[in-house]
Order: C-alpha cells, then structure tokens, then sequence
C-alpha cells in the first residue's frame, strides 16, 4: 500500500539488547530519517522479566532499553526529537525526572519535546513506559 502512496518505505528495527515484543508490535520502526519506537517498560531482555526495585530502577532500565533501539536504528539520544512517558503513579514523577535528564537533557544538547501522563494500569504492572520519536541522520 505504501508503494501505491508513494510513502517512504518502513524498516523494522529489532535487537537484542533490548527486551523481544510480547505482542503484534514492533521494538521500532524507520520510515525516511525518522525512527518511531514502540513503548519499551522495565524489561530485562535477557530474562524478559521486570526488573526489581521501584520507579528509579525501571526507568533507568527503560531508556537502557530504549538507547538499545535507537542505536540498532543508527542513531542516538542526542537525536530524539519526542518522547512520552507514561507513569503509574504521578507522585513518582520527579524520580523518573532527574533519571530522563540523564539521558535525554545532558549538557550541551537540547531536551526533546515531551508528554507525560498518569494512566491506570501498563504492561506487567511496571510503573512506567516510554516511547520516542527519533531522527536518523
């Protein structure tokens, strides 16, 4: 259908260093220069299980998880231009906060835009999700 559209074609990005999809989905996928990934959660990807600990252990597992994919993709955080962050509980933002600045907010580089969110329930009970919008130079 894309060809019929003339659309950029879409590439699926996978690795291992990251956790496998548990469903009908993608880790990421390419089309053009941009890369969209799927929500990654506080998965080992040897194990496939939720890592222990509270907010700071998950999210710090998430953007591991995360920085797997981009990089599989031939790109890096210093190209994320979205993200969203979905979290269990709001009261763990400020957590989750200085862990994303880390990664995404380091000096010399620009924050990309993003939306977090407090939602009811995420996948395995973590605590939290992240997906992101990336470019691929």
């Amino acid at each position: 259908m894309s060809e019929e559209l003339n659309l950029p074609a879409r590439i699926v990005i996978a690795t291992n260093e990251a956790p496998k999809a548990i469903g009908p989905y993608s880790q990421a996928v390419r089309s053009g220069n941009l890369l969209f990934t799927s929500g990654q959660i506080a998965l080992d990807p040897e194990s496939q299980q939720v890592v222990a600990g509270g907010i700071a252990e998950q999210t710090q597992r998430v953007f591991l998880n995360l920085k797997a994919v981009v990089e599989a993709a031939g790109s890096s955080f210093a190209h994320v231009l979205k993200t969203t962050v979905f979290l269990k509980d709001f009261n763990d933002f400020a957590a989750m906060n200085a862990i994303y600045a880390e990664h995404l907010a380091t000096p010399g580089i620009e924050p990309p835009a993003r939306s977090t969110v407090e939602v009811a329930r995420l996948p395995k009970d973590v605590l939290i999700e992240v997906e992101l919008v990336a470019l691929i130079p």
